[in-house]
């Protein structure tokens, strides 16, 4: 039996620690959409994922996502994971591409992510040497390991972590 084209997905926030009504979605998942988010979990490991196609089941973001999990050969999946590009710790990092970040601050149930764009940051306040952009790419270490790519044609992005100190240093 082949992969689904396309799988209902119901989900709602995740929230532990008391008891809480939240709404529940439900939404028509394509199945390159529902592997992206199964890989950002699990990463290009063929049996979990197939584990969790059959179980039917992810928490990403914040959120439990759920559906009727289905059967997947090896193959399948392998096909399907062909999709999403292999991480490359060796890919230079090149702050003149980027167009955005993404600050992800929190955690759990309690993540919250903010998205500056270069157009936003770029402007230079009165008396300042830098704009806050420019600040951003200071010589900083980039942690290569977690460069990936994701295959979503609506948003082709590469990610890389750059660990902040706790406190800027002033500019």
């Amino acid at each position: 039996m082949p992969l689904p084209e396309t799988i209902s997905v119901r989900f709602t926030e995740e929230d532990a620690g008391y008891v809480t009504v939240r709404p529940v979605v439900k939404q028509m998942f394509r199945l390159v959409e529902l592997a992206d988010m199964v890989v950002s979990v699990t990463g290009k490991n063929v049996s979990r994922v197939q584990q969790i196609l059959r179980t039917g089941t992810v928490v990403y973001n914040g959120y439990r996502y759920w559906w009727d999990g289905f059967p997947s050969n090896e193959s399948e999946v392998t096909g399907l994971l062909a999709l999403f590009p292999d991480d490359d710790p060796s890919r230079p990092f090149d702050p003149a591409q980027v167009t955005a970040v993404s600050l992800e601050i929190g955690g759990g149930t309690k993540r919250s992510l903010v998205t500056i764009t270069s157009s936003e940051a770029s402007p230079k306040k009165l008396y300042n040497k830098r704009s806050p952009w420019e600040s951003c790419w200071r010589p900083r270490k980039v942690q290569r390991r977690a460069t990936r790519s994701t295959p979503m044609p609506i948003a082709r992005i590469s990610i890389s972590r750059i660990p902040l100190p706790r406190r800027l240093p002033r500019s």
